[in-house]
């Protein structure tokens, strides 16, 4: 025996209307056609269905057993069908970004939440973390989008290449202060708390020194540039950090200066060229690349030192 699903509908209708006439404007269609409807399914079956009793249409004990079983299906049906409607206008759906340590703490957010009042009914998931795992995790596909420091690490992923201004920073009271830009010649006497040796900005920093044939000088070492920053604030040293550390910190126990040559954070928007994005993840792209546009490592777009300032008067 093949039931039709729209028979099962007819009957559904008319449990849940009590009546021919109910039924047929639920599902849009004619009396007549919700009566034959009935007809097919009780030949079908076997059974009677309804009969009218003083007038009344009434729905026999086979029709109670049945309507159990197809009021779940029919439900579970409009639910699906207001689940699509939904995607269609953006008002469900999960959205799973990652981000690498010092750009979650303020331009992040900012942006998700710019997103958030567009499709205010949207989920979000968002986690910081280091960039090797964030790698890791978009090419596993437990996240959609991740942002992330280089080198690449899989032919798998969609790399989206930014730069990201480094400042030096030192402590409130130090006599380089005085100067607006510093060189390694000027740095020279100063210790230094890095990151790690094969972080992208350390390779740059030890270059720059080298060149320069003047020696840098290293007493802490250590992870994350908001750690970097927290050493220079107990006077400890001075960092090379990343515009995004020190964005929204104003903490008066350090002061920031540029530095020539001029040394930026390599980093990427990444996805999987292996699975299709979701409508939502594609138009969060969209707009993180719109956002982060002024970081384009092209060098007509290169960012200004302004930049991180103007990035949200758009």
């Amino acid at each position: 025996m093949k039931l039709r699903f729209r028979q099962l509908q007819a009957f559904h209708a008319i449990i849940q209307t009590g009546t021919f006439v109910g039924a047929a404007e639920i599902l849009g269609i004619s009396q007549p056609g919700v009566s034959n409807l009935i007809s097919q399914l009780e030949r079908q079956t076997g059974l009677k269905l309804f009969e009218r009793m003083h007038g009344r249409l009434t729905a026999t004990p086979e029709s109670a057993i049945i309507y159990r079983n197809v009021d779940a299906i029919v439900r579970g049906l409009q639910q699906v069908t207001q689940t699509v409607v939904d995607l269609q206008n953006k008002q469900t759906g999960n959205l799973q970004i990652a981000s690498q340590h010092s750009m979650s703490f303020g331009v992040m957010p900012r942006i998700i939440g710019d997103f958030k009042k567009i499709y205010p009914d949207i989920s979000i998931s968002f986690q910081s973390q280091y960039s090797a795992k964030i790698q890791e995790w978009v090419e596993a596909g437990i996240f959609e989008i991740g942002i992330c420091e280089l080198p690449k690490l899989y032919d798998t992923l969609t790399y989206y290449p930014i730069q990201i201004p480094t400042k030096i920073v030192m402590h409130y009271g130090n006599p380089l202060a005085k100067h607006q830009i510093l060189t390694p010649a000027l740095l020279q006497n100063e210790n230094f708390i890095l990151m790690g040796p094969d972080h992208t900005t350390q390779r740059q920093l030890f270059q720059a020194f080298e060149q320069e044939e003047v020696k840098l000088k290293s007493s802490i070492n250590s992870h994350l540039f908001k750690n970097l920053l927290s050493f220079v604030k107990e006077d400890m040293g001075v960092a090379l950090v990343d515009d995004f550390a020190i964005e929204n910190d104003f903490d008066p126990r350090f002061i920031s200066r540029d530095f020539t040559p001029k040394i930026y954070t390599d980093m990427a928007i990444i996805t999987s060229n292996t699975r299709p994005l979701s409508q939502l993840a594609n138009e969060f792209l969209q707009l993180l690349q719109q956002k982060l546009a002024c970081y384009s490592p092209e060098p007509e777009t290169k960012v200004p030192d302004s930049a991180q300032s103007k990035l949200y008067k758009d």
